[in-house]
């Protein structure tokens, strides 16, 4: 996985939301019924007010912001950690989960047992076949 450092946001909603109660940035494409079943589920757990929720299938602006083209936010799920470094893919989830007490124990579980390759070879998997079902001619719809 490759974490890059992002520049901060400009004046936006984004970053009106940022304080020091907030601890990462999740971007999700709220355009796919299965992932915001997912979402809707997260944000109502304890601990999700500590993050940033941004949809990225109806805010390029965002996108933009941090650097993010739609077709590599399309491909794998994206979170911006306290730290100003993307977290992609499994490595995504377990970040979200380590914000979440009811889901702290399985990241740290998959930490602990070196799982996030695995994780991450499955979760690659099911992100090409959704991304098929999503898109067509290389270009998301929105």
């Amino acid at each position: 996985m490759t974490e890059h450092q992002t520049t901060n946001p400009t004046q936006t909603q984004h970053s009106r939301q940022m304080s020091d109660a907030v601890v990462a940035t999740v971007f999700y494409d709220g355009g796919c019924p299965m992932c915001s079943r997912e979402i809707r589920h997260y944000r109502k757990l304890r601990g999700a007010d500590r993050l940033v929720w941004i949809d990225i299938s109806d805010d390029d602006r965002m996108l933009n912001v941090h650097g993010l083209d739609r077709q590599t936010a399309m491909e794998r799920f994206h979170v911006l950690d306290a730290r100003g470094q993307w977290q992609t893919g499994a490595w995504g989830f377990i970040e979200l989960w380590s914000h979440l007490p009811a889901y702290r124990w399985i990241a740290s579980l998959l930490r602990l047992l070196h799982l996030e390759h695995a994780l991450d070879w499955v979760y690659n998997r099911f992100a090409q076949w959704r991304l098929q079902r999503r898109c067509d001619e290389s270009r998301c719809q929105r």
